[in-house]
Parts: C-alpha cells; sequence; structure tokens
C-alpha cells in the first residue's frame, strides 16, 4: 500500500513538474528543459524580461578579500542567459574563472561557435586570483545551450600547471632580422627587448589620433631564439576581435585581458593583451598570422 501510495504521489510531482516546465518555456518561447540538459545546469526564467537565467554560485573558490570571505551574491558567481531572438536565440554571460583556466575556456567557447567579448579582473588583492570572461552568441537555441554545457565542462577541469622559466632580458640573443622577416614589421633590439610597433587611426571628437596616442598593436620579445616570452596589446576592430582570439589561441599565445582603452574612438577598438612563452620562431608565426587578420595604417 506504502508503494502504491508513493508512486501515486511521484505521478503526481512529475505531472506538476512537467506541467510548470511547459508554462515556463511558454513564457519566454525557449524550451527550458532542453537547456537545462544541454547544459546541465537547473535555472530560472525571469517572466517579465522573457529571459532563463542559470547562475553558478562559485563559493567553493573561497574568494577572500582583505581577510573577508566573499560570498558568491557580492560576485564571485557565474551567470548565462538565454533569450528568444526571432527564430533564434541570444545567449550571454560572464564566467569567473581562476587564472590558468582561462585559456582552455576561451579555446572551448571559440571552438563551439560563442564570442568572446571581454576578460578582466572584477577585483583587487583577491585570492585565488580570479578573472571573469563575458561571452555572447546568436543562433540555434539548442547548439547555443550545448556550446555553454561545454563550456561549463571545461570549467570543472582541473586548472593547468603555471608557466615557469629562467629568461633573463640581460642576456637576449634573439635574431631580430629573423623577427623582423617572420613578423613583416621592422622591429628594434634595445636593453635585451626586441619590439615592434604597429599604428592604426581613429578620431576622437573628430581629431584624428594614431600610433603614438595609443592606437596601435605591439609585441616585445625577450630570451633566446630557443626560449622566448612575448608579451604585447592588440588594437582591433569588432569584426577582427574572435578571429584574432582565435589565431592567437591556436597559437598557444595566451590571452590575458580584453577591454577597451577609449570610450569615443571612431572607430570603436578593442585592446587584447597577451602573453606566450616558447621558441622565438613559433611565437612571431603565430603573432604573424594574428596581424595578418588586421588592418595597420
Amino acid at each position: 500500500m506504502k508503494k502504491a501510495t508513493l508512486g501515486f504521489i511521484f505521478c503526481i510531482y512529475l505531472l506538476i513538474t512537467t506541467s510548470t516546465i511547459a508554462k515556463d518555456s511558454e513564457k519566454i518561447g525557449l524550451d527550458v528543459d532542453k537547456i537545462e540538459k544541454l547544459t546541465g545546469v537547473k535555472g530560472a526564467v525571469i517572466e517579465d524580461e522573457k529571459v532563463f537565467k542559470i547562475t553558478i554560485p562559485r563559493d567553493d573558490l573561497n574568494v577572500v578579500i582583505n581577510g573577508i570571505k566573499i560570498p558568491p551574491a557580492a560576485g564571485p558567481a557565474s551567470w548565462i542567459s538565454f533569450k528568444k531572438a526571432g527564430e533564434n536565440a541570444m545567449v550571454m554571460g560572464d564566467l569567473i574563472l581562476l587564472e590558468d583556466q582561462v585559456n582552455p575556456v576561451i579555446a572551448v567557447a571559440l571552438n563551439n561557435g560563442l564570442q568572446v567579448t571581454a576578460l578582466h579582473n572584477h577585483f583587487l588583492w583577491e585570492t585565488p586570483r580570479t578573472m571573469f570572461m563575458h561571452i555572447e552568441g546568436m543562433g540555434n537555441p539548442d547548439k547555443l545551450a550545448e556550446a555553454i554545457g561545454k563550456v561549463f565542462a571545461a570549467m570543472k577541469e582541473p586548472a593547468s600547471a603555471t608557466m615557469i622559466s629562467k629568461i633573463d632580458a640581460s642576456k637576449t640573443s634573439l635574431n631580430a632580422s629573423k623577427l623582423d622577416e617572420i613578423l613583416g614589421v621592422k622591429g628594434t633590439l634595445e636593453k635585451g627587448v626586441y619590439k615592434i610597433v604597429v599604428g592604426r587611426k581613429a578620431k576622437v571628437d573628430g581629431y584624428e589620433i594614431g600610433k603614438s596616442m595609443g592606437i596601435n598593436t605591439w609585441a616585445a620579445f625577450i630570451g633566446s631564439d630557443k626560449e622566448a616570452m612575448v608579451d604585447g596589446d592588440f588594437a582591433l576592430t569588432k569584426n577582427e576581435l574572435n578571429k584574432v582570439l582565435m589565431a592567437l589561441n591556436k597559437a598557444k599565445i595566451n590571452i590575458i585581458s580584453i577591454h577597451q582603452h577609449m570610450v569615443d574612438a571612431e572607430p570603436q577598438y578593442f585592446f587584447v593583451h597577451f602573453y606566450g612563452l616558447g621558441e622565438a620562431e613559433s611565437l612571431a608565426k603565430g603573432l604573424r598570422s594574428a596581424l595578418d587578420i588586421t588592418k595597420s595604417d
């Protein structure tokens, strides 16, 4: 008798749950149940905005600032929101990541049709160090949900080991002419640093600005041909941004931050800071693949 009663209660629960999900899906025009299954995470419908939002509190990170443990509601949380967009859907979100998770998660996002739109810190003095990656996408809702599911899975992977090198700028022995040839840009080698700067142009309040006012792409190498470090910054238009991110990621050059440096520049530029370790020629070829996507002035 008990088993029959429990079975009856369970059936009623399923009917109520299924009915609620169907109503929620109808309210926002998206299959809520399918999104949850494909992403592997439960979410909530925000009816007045017709949005389905997934929030993942990251209390497992134990973020501490100035001795204060910061609860997820105060910032250490990831979120993703889905919204109907014509026959398709759009997705936007913000993911909190450990430093060594950033580039693996970027790779998964880009390789699954999502766009990475910003990468920066939200805190100072926090332990562990965290970064926030903003993503967006537009397309078939099932494909978007599947892509987000893969991103969530990548976030659960253990962080990779931090790279360590004993490169000393005072002992730099780079073949500058070879780097010039690969990069297609004439660089300078001074005080142990080989550097290129590629200018671009913009207008602010009707006045033209260029390389010397900060509209530039630059890269600096130190070390040897066998073991080198490169860091720098790409100035990119919105149509170039994710293509360059993919080129850098493919070349195993780490993306460090993505943000703006100016508010009123026309065209609007996004700046991508990068860092890599490896053979100088390999790093230069990776940068060249990204440079070829951009237009220099």
